[in-house]
């Protein structure tokens, strides 16, 4: 099995691809090893290795947050060992309850569903080439409240990817957005 590493904006965070579907249609976030370990064997595993604070599972790739003061070249070689024996071991990515999804619903209004369709269809696919995703969390008198995930959580370019880039699609779209803003 051959994985495939790429640099993330975020410094703390590479993007690891195994060259295989990792969530399909879900994704899932985990900064927590206790939360990982009742909902993914492969976060689990992953957070065994010294230094991992977080993992992110997208559609075909893994991101995985250091600590502080950790070096990608001693953490590395562990994590892609951690997700080779992961894919060896037959064990299911993620349980039921894991997956995390954002898409518009026919109850939505129609300006929340053009926000999250928005999202769904131009913001997330870019974002998730950097290794992270955006989640539409509310829209409430013209702010549109977002939550950053994986590579983009804590990364020092979010705030300029979010005001120049999100910010301005959204209004573009979507008179009724005035301002975006993130969320923890």
């Amino acid at each position: 099995m051959f994985i495939q590493t790429e640099q993330t904006p975020n410094p703390a965070t590479l993007k690891f691809l195994p060259g295989r579907e990792v969530m399909g249609d879900g994704v899932a976030e985990f900064t927590d090893a206790a939360e990982a370990d009742r909902l993914s064997p492969l976060a689990a595993r992953l957070f065994r290795v010294e230094g991992v604070t977080g993992v992110y599972l997208g559609r075909d790739f893994v991101s995985v947050t250091k600590a502080p003061g950790q070096e990608w070249y001693e953490l590395k070689p562990a994590v892609l060992g951690a997700i080779m024996e992961h894919y060896l071991s037959g064990d299911p990515v993620a349980f039921e309850g894991a997956k995390l999804s954002q898409t518009a619903t026919a109850d939505d209004d129609p300006t929340v569903r053009q926000i999250k369709e928005l999202i769904e269809t131009r913001v997330r696919p870019a974002v998730a080439q950097d290794g992270g995703d955006i989640v539409f969390h509310g829209f409430d008198r013209g702010v549109v409240y977002l939550h950053l995930r994986g590579a983009c959580s804590g990364c020092p370019s979010s705030i300029v990817t979010l005001k120049n880039g999100i910010e301005n699609l959204l209004k573009y779209y979507v008179p009724e957005v005035v301002e975006v803003r993130a969320i923890s």
